[in-house]
Formats: C-alpha cells, sequence, structure tokens
C-alpha cells in the first residue's frame, strides 16, 4: 500500500521529547501534589524521596521549557523566511467542521472533510502550546521565587502554584481522555497511530481523513496550493494574527461543542419539533 510523508524527522523527533518528559513530569509531579494520599507517598518512596522527585520534576521541567522555546523560535523563523504553510493555524473553515461533525455524530448531517490538519489536531495543538506557555511560566516562578518576587507582586507566586498544580492534572486528563482515544482507541488507529512515528501514512487513510489533501496529491505537482488567508498577511502581521487566532480556537470550541448540543437538544424538543412542521407545511 502506497503511502506519504506526513511528518518530518524534526517533528517525531519533538513528539518523543514531550512524550518523554510528560511522563517524567506526571510521575515526579502527581505524587507532590496529592502527597496526603497513600499512593502517592508509595511513589515517592520508589523515586528514592521527595527531594530526589523534585529534582527530576525540575530537571525534566527546564528540558520541557527549553524544547517550548526551540519550537516557539523554529515556527517564528518559518514565519520571517516565509516556509511555513500556516496549515496548523485555525480558520472560519475549522469552525465550520467542528459544528459540522458535532451535527453529524446527532445524525443532523453529512460528514465534513479536512485538509493536511483538522480542526481536533489544531485544537490540541494550540491548546498544548497554551498549556506547555503556563506551566513553563509558573513553574520558572515557583523555581525562582525570590527573583520572581523583585519584578512581580508576591502574591502572584501562590497564584502561580494553583495555576502550575491545576494546568497540569488538567494537561494530563486531556492526554488521558482526548489524546489516547484518537492516537490509540479510535477505531481507525487502534491499537496506535503509527504515523507520528514513522512520519507516513497510507494513501487509504489520508483519503479517508484528510480528503481535501489527497485530493489536491493526486491532481499531481500542478496542483493549486491551499488557499490559506494568513499567506496574504506580511510577517510580523502573520505572528500576531496567528498566535491570536490558535489561542481563541482552543479556548472557543469546547463553547462552541456545547451550544450546538444544546440547540440540537433544544430543536429535537416535542412541542418544538411540532411547531417547526407546521412552519413548513403549506397554508
Amino acid at each position: 500500500m502506497r503511502t506519504v510523508t506526513r511528518f518530518s524527522t524534526l517533528e517525531r523527533a519533538e513528539h518523543i521529547a514531550v512524550m518523554a518528559l510528560f511522563v517524567v513530569l506526571a510521575l515526579t509531579g502527581f505524587p507532590q501534589k496529592f502527597y496526603d494520599h497513600r499512593w502517592a507517598q508509595l511513589l515517592t518512596g520508589w523515586l528514592g524521596g521527595v527531594d530526589t522527585a523534585r529534582w527530576f520534576h525540575r530537571a525534566a521541567g527546564l528540558a520541557f521549557g527549553a524544547l517550548l522555546a526551540a519550537h516557539v523560535l523554529r515556527l517564528v523563523a518559518s514565519v520571517v523566511k516565509r516556509t511555513t504553510s500556516f496549515s496548523m493555524v485555525p480558520t472560519r473553515r475549522d469552525f465550520a467542521d467542528a459544528v459540522q461533525t458535532i451535527r453529524y455524530y446527532l445524525r443532523l448531517g453529512d460528514a465534513p472533510r479536512f485538509d493536511h490538519f483538522d480542526y481536533r489536531q489544531k485544537f490540541e495543538y494550540w491548546g498544548m502550546l497554551l498549556g506547555s506557555a503556563v506551566v513553563v511560566g509558573t513553574g520558572l516562578a515557583l523555581l525562582f521565587p525570590i527573583q520572581t518576587a523583585q519584578w512581580l507582586p508576591g502574591q502572584l507566586i501562590p497564584a502561580a502554584y494553583v495555576a502550575h498544580s491545576q494546568e497540569g492534572l488538567m494537561a494530563f486528563l486531556v492526554v488521558i481522555v482526548w489524546h489516547i482515544y484518537n492516537a490509540h482507541l479510535n477505531p481507525d488507529v487502534f491499537p496506535f497511530d503509527r504515523s507520528i512515528f514513522t512520519g507516513e501514512i497510507s494513501e487509504h487513510r489520508l483519503q479517508h481523513e484528510h480528503a481535501i489533501e489527497y485530493e489536491r496529491l493526486t491532481q499531481g505537482p500542478g496542483a493549486p496550493a491551499s488557499d490559506n488567508p494568513y499567506r496574504r498577511l506580511s510577517w510580523p502581521v502573520q505572528l500576531v494574527v496567528a498566535p491570536i487566532a490558535g489561542s481563541a480556537f482552543a479556548m472557543l470550541l469546547p463553547a462552541i461543542g456545547v451550544g450546538v448540543v444544546l440547540k440540537a437538544a433544544f430543536d429535537a424538543l416535542p412541542g418544538r419539533r411540532a411547531r417547526r412542521r407546521d412552519s413548513r407545511s403549506p397554508s
């Protein structure tokens, strides 16, 4: 079966590094958050004590911060050099695809067709970037509290502790509930999605999951590139607009999903459906 290259070597290496650091941070961070639970005390003992757990947590956190900074700098350089495709930056189509997907699950419409990245992948990516910025920023404030208090109000130190702890827990739950399903339990990829490790995706999966990209590739080298609105902007504007669009998308998508479900439930009420049928019937 033919395959198509989906991820570069650098992108695959970044994913493996994030996986490894995430596991270390979770194993060494949660015992400190839930220190009064028996399982946390046992895990801390297995790790060699609280001082050892803290050392590994801080080392992994600094490595994760360096990885995040390198990733962001690489993206900035690609924008300045005009070599990025902006395929991971949300557009209005992604909002429409999210609504259409929920309507499809509720049997109210057809399934949407996706390009190189769908709205779920963009939501997870930008959510990870925002969450990473929070845990890295608050982690540095907790690691250097005196230096932080010299420049910022001291009340931010306990606030940073709460934000760091809760954001770490939320990131763990998102990975368990959202990412594990999409990458492992989804019937289309079970037992796991190999493309992020091999860099390749089968032609059949590409046609099924990213139909728009598949059609563009089958047209050959002369096929027109995807019409991305961010490409028409100057690079200084791109550096401002793209993060704002991604952040807004990550924060608004859950609310949009809840709104679509509530509207569908309201429309399904017996009295509501009867009134809609009466309004459609000829007088």
